[in-house]
């Protein structure tokens, strides 16, 4: 069995199903349901006795022990954190507990889980650690691409977090020999993405009929990976990586957030064409995010040398899945967007009016 945290987020449910349609190792499902997690994403496993699924915090250190114990994993997947940028500038406090706070519990407990198994299963045993490109900080329009000794320089309070979060996560390889993996992705998009995030926001309010907020310019440059692909180099850095060593997953798709918006309406214009006009006429610029990092930009070129992976979608096929499945499921998107929700983002957008 394989012990997954946060596994009714966006990434770590996509990892589930995509696990079980390729495996019939059991998947334990640990997520603390916060407003991100969303069970309805695994409805179709409702009946399914590989994946056994336990409401509980990763802070909670009696609770991951209870369930260590009881069922052994040979390896724990960490995918679980508070991950949203201008959630962390608006309340940095649970970004620390969870992300940093809960990332030291969890390791503690897989140290004193890992320290009592017998040799063979202890020299099997591997805690595979999910974080992202930006802790890495921010890059010019003309600096090389992150690679895995770039120095860290995150900017804001999420990165900083997730920044501690992997130094944790390295030194309890090099002082205590747990067996750990670290992977650093780009900006993922995809199936069941909270509407919080640029591609489904867009998607939603395109549809709604809403404005498309643009922050500052919309000549941030992000790399963009489809989750599909993400799930497949973390499956490739559990069976094969190294343990101590970092990895580094990237799309190889560096776009300017304004064009993403841009094909997204395009993509939108064809496959639900409005009555008149263009989504594009939806486009609106609002101030901009306090910190907002110009570039981000991954050299995957390590995971494809060493463990023979690199991704299978190309920006726009990853867009154009994204896009259809959106429009076949609005009903998920629908009752994810929970008035907790609307909430969030009035108040976020108003004060960028």
């Amino acid at each position: 069995m394989i012990f997954v945290t946060g596994g009714a987020g966006f990434i770590g449910a996509n990892f589930v199903l995509d696990w079980l349609k390729g495996s019939d190792e059991p998947v334990l499902n640990v997520d603390k349901l916060t407003y991100a997690g969303n069970l309805g994403t695994l409805k179709s496993l409702k009946d399914d006795a590989r994946h056994v699924f336990a409401r509980a915090d990763i802070c909670d250190r009696a609770a991951i022990d209870a369930l260590l114990d009881r069922h052994k994993p040979r390896a724990i997947l960490h995918f679980a954190a508070e991950s949203h940028v201008d959630r962390s500038i608006h309340g940095p406090a649970d970004f620390v507990q969870t992300n940093v706070v809960g990332t030291f519990t969890l390791l503690e407990a897989a140290r004193t889980h890992w320290s009592k198994l017998p040799e063979d299963e202890k020299q099997a045993f591997r805690f595979l650690h999910v974080s992202t490109d930006e802790v890495y900080g921010s890059l010019s329009a003309t600096d090389p691409q992150f690679s895995e000794t770039t120095p860290y320089a995150p900017n804001s309070p999420y990165s900083a977090t997730k920044a501690g979060s992997d130094h944790l996560v390295r030194a309890y390889h090099h002082t205590y020999g747990l067996p750990v993996l670290t992977t650093n992705c780009s900006n993922n998009y995809g199936p069941y993405q909270f509407p919080e995030k640029l591609i489904p926001l867009m998607i939603a309010n395109a549809l709604g009929g809403k404005p498309l907020p643009i922050y500052g310019d919309g000549q941030n440059v992000r790399d963009w990976l489809y989750v599909g692909d993400h799930c497949a180099a973390i499956r490739q850095v559990l069976a094969r990586g190294v343990p101590g060593e970092t990895y580094n997953v990237g799309g190889w798709n560096e776009r300017k957030n304004l064009e993403v918006v841009h094909t997204l309406c395009d993509l939108l214009d064809q496959a639900k064409p409005k009555s008149s006009g263009s989504y594009r006429n939806q486009v609106t610029y609002v101030k901009d995010r306090p910190g907002h990092d110009r570039r981000y930009a991954i050299d995957a070129r390590k995971l494809e040398r060493e463990l023979s992976w690199k991704p299978a979608e190309t920006f726009e096929t990853g867009l154009a899945k994204t896009v259809q499945w959106y429009l076949d499921n609005q009903a998920w998107a629908d009752e994810v967007a929970s008035g907790d929700y609307r909430k969030w983002v009035g108040t976020n957008y108003a004060q960028r009016a």
